[in-house]
């Protein structure tokens, strides 16, 4: 992946151009696909054939934000809420460590991964940009 506004390469799960400091898809110099230098109104690359147009609102998450941020405050110890965002290995060792780490423990693992929960519930729910298991944002 490039940047549409300096067309260097940046890692496809970063936000922003390391180099320019714009967020990802902002831009229209650069095609973001193969990294020549496009028509700012051009509608496809002209070298790759890559569509240039806008991110559709399939962009946006289905999931809520505001349910993934109180799923994470209420019942974050058992990873409820990372399994809502598509988040299955994070949301596992939440339930386990829970759980299993919680008998062992005499449920100091418990109270651990509620405390996990709930900093993440609150997180989900001040950070406006918040995104899915698949990069997605959060819808409000």
């Amino acid at each position: 992946m490039y940047c549409r506004n300096c067309g260097e390469q940046i890692n496809p799960n970063a936000s922003v151009c390391v180099k320019c400091g714009f967020a990802k898809n902002t831009g229209n110099l650069y095609c973001p696909n193969c990294g020549e230098q496009t028509n700012p109104g051009a509608a496809v690359c002209v070298k790759c054939g890559f569509s240039l147009a806008e991110p559709e609102s399939s962009e946006l998450s289905d999931k809520s934000r505001i349910a993934a941020g109180l799923l994470g405050i209420f019942l974050g110890a058992f990873g409820i809420h990372n399994f809502y965002l598509g988040r299955t290995t994070r949301a596992l060792v939440q339930l386990l460590v829970s759980i299993i780490g919680g008998i062992f423990t005499c449920g100091i693992a418990s109270m651990a991964m509620g405390i996990w929960g709930l900093v993440e519930g609150i997180l989900i729910l001040t950070n406006k940009d918040a995104v899915d298991g698949n990069g997605l944002k959060l819808k409000d």
